[in-house]
């Protein structure tokens, strides 16, 4: 691996896991947009690094940029349900997620009303009894992923808010096919790690869940939404 990759600031490049020492080769690119193809993304900045049995992580957000699933929150139309259902959100310090009225307004758009009227009843009593995660466990992942704009982000993405990638299993099959390596999408924060799609069923949710523990990628102005996976020892 060249020597001008190297983790970012504050990471670690390798990581200890159930299934060995592994490191994570973070990939810089030019800042994915709407309509850019992943495949060309792979071969431009990934290919060349490549070896036996690497495996590639990619960040769910630029597969979901890819799709034209991302939107300046400007141009986001906000219902009166996402404005009153916002009021009840906890406020996480590592992200905004569903927290605010736009990002609101992409998960009613996307798990549909009923379904997020009736989770959110759920949720509601389930504070009463100190149970948390209701939510997210009655829209499912989809909820999960959807992001909001945080002034660390890079630019333009720091005035948009994002969907989850749509079909992630069908995207990592195809760029699995293409580049002819395992590929998991994975959706990374200092919080935890979820894995929206790979390639086979084969590969285990735990792998990138402990190879991506400490986030490597990070989730600010790095532009690195792409770690090339290898085996160490």
């Amino acid at each position: 691996m060249p020597a001008d990759i190297e983790p970012n600031k504050g990471k670690n490049l390798t990581i200890e896991t159930d299934f060995g020492v592994y490191a994570r080769y973070p990939i810089k690119t030019h800042v994915i947009m709407s309509g850019d193809s992943l495949e060309d993304a792979l071969d431009k900045y990934v290919r060349e690094y490549l070896a036996n049995d690497d495996t590639i992580l990619i960040s769910e957000k630029i597969v979901a940029i890819s799709q034209g699933r991302a939107f300046p929150v400007s141009e986001i139309k906000i219902s009166r349900l996402a404005k009153f259902l916002t009021k009840f959100v906890h406020k996480s310090e590592h992200g905004i997620g569903i927290g605010s009225h736009a990002t609101m307004e992409l998960c009613i758009r996307e798990v549909g009303r009923i379904k997020i009227i009736f989770a959110a009843a759920v949720a509601a009593v389930g504070k009463l009894f100190r149970v948390k995660g209701l939510f997210y466990r009655i829209c499912g992942m989809k909820a999960r992923a959807i992001d909001g704009p945080c002034e660390y982000t890079l630019p333009p993405y720091n005035t948009y808010a994002k969907m989850a990638p749509d079909k992630p299993n069908e995207v990592a099959e195809r760029l699995a096919k293409h580049i002819g390596h395992d590929v998991v999408v994975i959706d990374a924060n200092d919080l935890g790690v979820n894995v929206l799609g790979k390639n086979r069923k084969g590969l285990p949710d735990k792998f990138a869940q402990q190879v991506f523990g400490d986030n490597p990628l990070a989730q600010e102005d790095q532009q690195t939404p792409i770690a090339i996976v290898r085996k160490v020892n």
